[in-house]
């Protein structure tokens, strides 16, 4: 199970994600609201504008022609309109031409944009004397119309200032742990340093010794201080650049397991098979590729209570093409790790390289996070589970460079 700290940044995100939208939410109603009085107001400034073209083309008096002309026909400055008798256009106003328009392109644009407004509204009709009628189209106003959009220009904004600190962060925070990985595995190594040599010197001893001279236990201490300086090398490549060779990779995979086989339960079974070319090589750092395959396998062995079997099966697979760039992928070939383990839950099976994440009782859980890490960060290839069933086992794809 993962430690609390990973549940409480859970619950923080998911906190954060639904207080942004509840802001979005908000955002996108209020804008609305203030979309609808705007376009109501702008539909009463048209009711009244066609009201006032029908009473100035209708009467005879003169009084009140300026004021109605200049307060209301006039006044009106950012409602596009257009005025027809129903076949030719007669007026229009607030359009927005280019002022370099000839006159026949002038007309076939506002021929164009009473299409649009014919779309958008129906049109307000003026009843005139002797059964005529003349035609009022409009559209909203530039203002208006940029109003609609402004919820969305604004969630986009809100986006992308949350990806990009969203990005900030992890970066920062991958940053931060890949520090105390680095700390670790150096503070690990040099802390191995000293017993190791003291027991570099004692195998000595025993060696020269008449007492232990010829005894099975020296060379089997032997095999595991071997067994230390390799886990020392590996803890020492952590954090700095580790050299990859084109190594056999069915030899080195059997090299790998062959140190955990003698020392695991009897009634674990390994074996190897491999679709490809037993000469086949691969990009790989042999001290950091023998850990995450034990890393794998000591996982899978605890999957089964120690009874059971695991496959290590080589095959080729197609080189996955980046999409931002177009450098020809590398070949590649998979390595997939399988145990007829317990299996594990399609909920959890990113849980799983999660750092802390664990189902045993003891063991800090970073078995499976620092073989990822290995294998994503040094060796530029991929670690995931290609298939888990509740019950049956797992199998670990793991994929490598040529």
């Amino acid at each position: 199970m993962l430690p609390p700290l990973y549940d409480q940044k859970s619950r923080i995100k998911l906190l954060v994600l639904l207080f942004a939208l509840l802001i979005a939410a908000a955002t996108v109603v209020y804008t609305n609201a203030l979309v609808k009085r705007l376009s109501e107001r702008e539909q009463h400034q048209i009711d009244l504008y066609a009201k006032t073209l029908r009473y100035i083309i209708s009467t005879e008096e003169s009084t009140n022609l300026p004021f109605l002309q200049e307060q209301i026909i006039n006044a009106n400055t950012t409602i596009p309109v257009i005025l027809t008798d129903g076949e030719n256009i007669i007026d229009n106003k607030n359009l927005g031409l280019p002022a370099h328009l000839s006159e026949a392109d002038s007309v076939r644009q506002v021929k164009l944009l009473l299409l649009t407004m014919q779309q958008k509204h129906p049109p307000i009709v003026i009843e005139l004397p002797l059964g005529a009628r003349n035609y009022v189209f409009y559209q909203d106003s530039q203002l208006l119309r940029e109003l609609r959009t402004y919820p969305l220009v604004q969630l986009a904004v809100i986006a992308s200032l949350g990806m990009l600190a969203y990005l900030s962060f992890s970066y920062s925070r991958r940053a931060e742990q890949n520090r105390v990985w680095v700390g670790l595995a150096k503070e690990t190594a040099h802390q191995l340093g000293t017993p190791l040599s003291s027991l570099v010197g004692w195998q000595s001893y025993l060696r020269e010794s008449e007492r232990f001279r010829g005894e099975p236990i020296v060379e089997e201490l032997g095999k595991d201080i071997k067994r230390l300086e390799i886990i020392t090398e590996r803890f020492s490549n952590i954090g700095s650049v580790p050299v990859l060779k084109a190594e056999n990779l069915y030899q080195t995979t059997r090299n790998a397991i062959a140190y955990l086989e003698a020392r695991v339960s009897r009634k674990v079974k390994f074996s190897i098979e491999t679709d490809l070319p037993l000469d086949t090589p691969a990009l790989i750092n042999v001290p950091l590729f023998d850990w995450v395959v034990e890393n794998i396998c000591k996982n899978a062995v605890d999957a089964m209570d120690g009874r059971g079997s695991i496959t290590l099966r080589l095959r080729p697979v197609r080189p996955s093409r980046r999409w931002w760039t177009r450098r020809v992928p590398r070949p590649q070939v998979a390595i997939d790790i399988t145990d007829t383990g317990k299996g594990i839950p399609k909920n959890k099976l990113e849980s799983v390289f999660l750092p802390g994440y664990t189902t045993k009782k003891r063991g800090w859980g970073l078995g499976l996070a620092l073989a990822r890490r290995i294998i994503e960060n040094y060796h530029e290839g991929r670690l995931f589970i290609k298939s888990s069933e509740v019950g049956k086992g797992t199998t670990f794809r793991l994929i490598l460079n040529q």
